[in-house]
């Protein structure tokens, strides 16, 4: 009965093994034990600065956090690891000395979520090398020697969240990863500071929502100084943002010279200083002002100059509310101008902001319609210019119309030799040298005398009488034409 009993023990034995290995197969666990040159504790390995070449083999399917950082690896090949490891969603390879990573390598870490590159030296960062690391939320890659990134080196990253390339020599900016409508919709920290950044699309980096600007770091940077680089960052730098406010000492920028100076004091440029812009519309306009935070998914309230909340669409008013928390006004009109104010609440802070809207009492003109205002003005000032430059000197010649020169007679004088007469008379019979001086005399009216009429009035046939020349040129008085000599090129205002 003793031997019966010892094999009945036996196959109990045996048959809880095997129900055991069934139910540790079942849960996908194989057995392999933890590597000896790493340190185990449930499902995270370190195998942290044991000065390793490779990466070791046959790790647990279960692993979920993996260090391999402060060791030698090299290169990480398409086959580091044989084991697919889709529970793994923490990776740290830093502070090795990498310089080529396959774009496989990562197929057998679909699930990851955190990868660590830092501190390597890693040079290029080639086409799609992460782009199957769908689920990827930080990637840091600080403190290598990146020169270049290709454009579509993070493409399929949709969740990628942080992205840290600080410490390296790119020298372009990457403004697809940054751009409205990008392939990294959900990036809100992009570190490119201590580069080789001396140019930057400012343009395109003004229009960027706060959201993204807020975790933008361009610090350390040999940045070219000019007024537009100025109104960028004092732009920031009114709005809070972070990526300046906690950086200010080490935004600059680099002269011609080559001299450092500080973005916010540019004195030598004569930069004019920052001003928010107001928000212009014409009467009529259809347009939307976005609340722009520094955070998203925040809940947003619109209020109106007069202090009145801005109701949902749906709504008769000519201002409404959107989903997205946008001011849409439809058909704008002068008594919509004012300032409106927008209040927004988020998980970790609130944020208040004000946007004066200015409403012009006049439509906005298309392609096709007629010239504005200013326009018309400045074709009025010229057509006037014209108008009185044909009247200065096309006024009809009065030279043509004088006939043949008639000796002068006292009988010719008249009313008109009240005038002043600068330039002697052009009598050809006129004695003396031509080149002589003459006498500039002037002749008066006297209010009595023997040729006035009634009224003090000249009859026409009377002559004044005409002072004795001295000297050797003889001076007559003027005549009706020598007026017209005179003041030929001058318009005479009847």
């Amino acid at each position: 009965m003793q031997p019966q009993r010892d094999l009945r023990g036996l196959w109990l034995l045996l048959l809880s093994l095997f129900l055991l290995l069934f139910e540790v197969a079942r849960a996908g666990r194989p057995l392999v034990s933890c590597p000896a040159v790493c340190l185990c504790a449930s499902n995270i390995l370190s195998c942290s600065k044991q000065q390793l070449p490779n990466v070791p083999h046959s790790l647990p399917s279960y692993t979920a956090l993996l260090d391999l950082s402060h060791n030698n690896l090299s290169r990480l090949r398409a086959e580091w690891t044989p084991t697919r490891l889709t529970h793994l969603h923490s990776l740290l390879l830093s502070h090795n000395h990498l310089n080529f990573i396959s774009s496989e390598a990562f197929s057998p870490v679909p699930n990851l979520r955190y990868l660590d590159l830092s501190s390597n030296q890693l040079r290029t960062l080639d086409e799609f090398l992460f782009s199957e690391l769908e689920a990827l939320e930080v990637l840091l890659l600080y403190n290598n020697h990146i020169v270049a990134v290709d454009r579509s080196a993070f493409d399929n990253m949709a969740q990628l969240q942080k992205l840290y390339l600080s410490q390296n020599q790119i020298s372009r900016f990457p403004l697809e990863l940054v751009k409205e409508g990008a392939k990294l919709p959900k990036l809100t920290l992009l570190d490119l500071s201590s580069n080789k950044l001396n140019k930057l699309p400012l343009p395109d980096l003004q229009k960027l929502p706060a959201w993204i600007k807020n975790g933008l770091y361009l610090h350390n940077n040999p940045l070219h100084c000019d007024c537009e680089l100025y109104q960028l960052f004092s732009h920031w730098q009114y709005r809070q943002l972070s990526s300046v406010m906690d950086f200010q000492e080490d935004l600059y920028c680099i002269n011609s010279s080559k001299r450092l100076y500080n973005v916010f004091n540019l004195s030598f440029l004569n930069c004019s200083e920052y001003k928010e812009r107001a928000w212009e519309a014409h009467l009529g306009d259809t347009f939307t002002i976005k609340c722009d935070t520094k955070q998203q998914g925040m809940t947003k309230m619109w209020v109106t100059p007069s202090n009145e909340r801005v109701l949902d669409q749906g709504t008769n008013s000519t201002a409404t509310v959107t989903k997205d928390g946008s001011l849409h006004f439809h058909q704008v009109q002068v008594e919509d101008g004012g300032v409106y104010t927008c209040y927004a609440t988020g998980d970790t802070f609130n944020e208040t902001l004000s946007v004066e809207l200015k409403v012009y009492n006049s439509t906005s003109h298309g392609h096709h319609d007629t010239l504005n205002t200013a326009y018309t003005t400045l074709v009025g000032c010229i057509l006037s210019v014209v108008l009185v430059l044909i009247y200065l000197y096309l006024t009809p010649c009065r030279c043509w119309c004088r006939g043949v020169e008639k000796p002068s007679s006292h009988q010719g004088d008249s009313l008109s030799s009240s005038m002043l007469s600068t330039t002697p008379n052009h009598d050809p019979m006129a004695g003396g040298d031509k080149d002589d001086g003459f006498d500039r005399r002037v002749a008066f009216l006297e209010p009595a005398g023997p040729g006035q009429g009634q009224n003090g009035k000249l009859k026409p046939g009377n002559t004044l009488p005409v002072p004795e020349a001295t000297g050797k040129g003889q001076r007559r008085m003027s005549d009706p034409e020598s007026v017209s000599s005179v003041f030929s090129d001058t318009p005479i205002v009847v």
